[in-house]
């Protein structure tokens, strides 16, 4: 058949790999029991039981809504109430010397999406690290970029700062614009998280871009609330608040994961400006770009994130029950870690948050191979994830070992 489509020099796969490994494992569980599956695909929170974690306090509130919270046109940069309510979200007890202002969208994704369409030219590259979310790729490539990485270790396993350092220089040389995507804390796929050496040297990479060209800094930050203590996580912002006048931090902020409300799509990009002027500019282009795009962002989740934080009680009781989901992810990400060092499977360097990363060199025949045992997981470039948000840590424990015999089998 003669194809209709415009690809434009887009590769696009038939299925996502993701949804795809997804569906099996629930084609499984349906087939054998919950019992005798390990589903460690999705990246959202699920209970030992294998039902999706919902906050209680969020869901109240969800409920609470009339019907003209949820049913009427959002402003198009967000309401005012959750555009206030989002940065006391984003950045805790931290105060921004910058000059900030946000605009919600409809989760981390749109806000990338954004950050790319703005402040890079057509075929420019997006410079991010080589373990990486694969729709960075997608998002850039629908906008006529390309994607560079830089590798994201050393031989030591630490973050590699002089191919960070290499790659911007490089990229800067070329290009008048530069957008970087850095995916911390909790990388996905790996549960990395930059230290404060680490982001100091991104700093002194970051001063060094020439004046005349202009770079934007995209912290993904959709797992900074399960990645530790809140305040202790987001120590960086006082690295990156107020850099020099042609970098601009841009911070994707994920509604979606930290209020557990994914399907409702809500986030916020937000920006720490040198001056005001640039900060007015980045209210009036992305929303320009909204507009283009999804027009409005889902008013609920707004009206739901405005209200807790209007309630300082309300606040204590959603902040008292993610703390406990976060001690369960850290907790199963640590089992996993346990298990890992046992039986001699390696992973990449883990902290916290959904995913644990275990490199391989065939990574959709392990998972093929492993799916015959009834264990799901996803591949991803040159290895397997694992969502520890899935999988309860019973199964944590017994996974590294099935891996590892897994690997095992197809190198014979």
């Amino acid at each position: 058949m003669k194809s209709m489509v415009a690809y434009n020099g887009r590769e696009i796969p038939k299925e996502d790999k993701v949804f795809a490994a997804c569906a099996k494992a629930q084609d499984a569980v349906s087939k054998f029991g919950p019992d005798e599956v390990i589903n460690a695909t999705v990246g959202a929170l699920y209970d030992d039981e294998g039902q999706l974690i919902v906050l209680k306090s969020v869901d109240k509130v969800m409920k609470d809504l009339a019907p003209a919270d949820y049913a009427a046109y959002a402003p198009i940069a967000g309401t005012p109430g959750f555009r206030k309510a989002i940065l006391k979200a984003a950045f805790g007890s931290y105060e921004p010397k910058s000059y900030i202002c946000a605009v919600g969208t409809p989760g981390g994704t749109a806000s990338i999406r954004n950050a790319i369409a703005n402040y890079s030219c057509p075929g420019d590259k997006i410079l991010t690290h080589n373990w990486h979310w694969a729709p960075y790729k997608t998002i850039a490539a629908e906008m006529y970029r390309g994607i560079e990485c830089f590798e994201m270790f050393d031989e030591e396993g630490c973050f590699n700062t002089a191919d960070f350092d290499y790659k911007v220089k490089k990229l800067i040389r070329n290009q008048e614009h530069l957008v970087i995507i850095l995916n911390t804390p909790a990388n996905n796929p790996t549960g990395y998280s930059l230290s404060m050496d680490d982001w100091y040297a991104v700093k002194k990479t970051l001063d060094e871009v020439p004046l005349e060209k202009k770079a934007a800094l995209v912290l993904d930050t959709a797992y900074i609330d399960f990645a530790g203590d809140p305040d202790e996580v987001r120590q960086f912002f006082a690295v990156i608040d107020n850099l020099r006048s042609n970098i601009l931090p841009i911070i994707a902020y994920s509604a979606s994961k930290t209020f557990t409300l994914y399907g409702a799509r809500c986030a916020a990009m937000i920006c720490l400006a040198h001056s005001p002027e640039v900060a007015e500019e980045f209210g009036m282009v992305n929303t320009f770009s909204s507009r283009a795009c999804w027009s409005n962002p889902p008013r609920a989740p707004q009206e739901v994130i405005e209200r807790i934080y209007a309630d300082e009680h309300l606040l204590a009781e959603v902040e008292a029950e993610r703390a406990e989901a976060r001690s369960m992810l850290l907790a199963r990400g640590k089992a996993f870690e346990e298990e890992a060092a046992k039986c001699g499977l390696k992973t990449l360097p883990f902290r916290a948050g959904f995913f644990v990363m275990v490199p391989c060199d065939d990574p959709d025949r392990l998972c093929d191979k492993l799916g015959e045992k009834n264990a799901f997981l996803i591949p991803f470039g040159k290895g397997v994830r694992v969502s520890v948000a899935a999988a309860s840590e019973e199964k944590c424990r017994r996974l590294p070992a099935m891996i590892k015999a897994a690997m095992e089998e197809l190198q014979r």
